[in-house]
């Protein structure tokens, strides 16, 4: 099975190190650079896991998040969100929104592979 993980994302240099990390792990990484762009290449890849950022242009994570768990195709797809928002009330928010997990950035490389371990089998 194939282990697939999304990263959405619009800083470049959190795309390289996440996609670096995870491949060196054995994970097929794919990335978006904007929420719109991660909705699509979630409707059309089904990665098996989405750590989706916060702060975004367009589309913001949380609307992403919002569409994610209301459409059939992708609701059932972990999403771990990615923040340098470490606030109780986005905490709270992605909560209500059912995000399965909350990462604050900068991200802690083993807090980053023990979440994608714990979705990604």
């Amino acid at each position: 099975m194939k282990r697939t993980v999304l990263i959405i994302d619009d800083e470049p240099k959190i795309i390289e190190t996440v996609t670096l990390l995870l491949s060196s792990q054995g994970y097929d990484v794919i990335s978006a650079a904007d929420g719109r762009q991660g909705l699509e290449s979630a409707t059309a890849q089904q990665p098996r896991l989405i750590l989706l950022d916060v702060m975004m242009p367009k589309l913001d994570g949380f609307s992403v998040l919002a569409h994610l768990k209301r459409e059939s195709a992708t609701r059932a797809i972990p999403v771990v969100m990615l923040s340098a928002k470490g606030e109780s009330d986005a905490l709270l928010l992605s909560q209500q929104l059912r995000a399965d997990d909350y990462l604050i950035k900068p991200i802690i490389i083993d807090d980053l592979l023990r979440a994608v371990r714990q979705y990604v089998c």
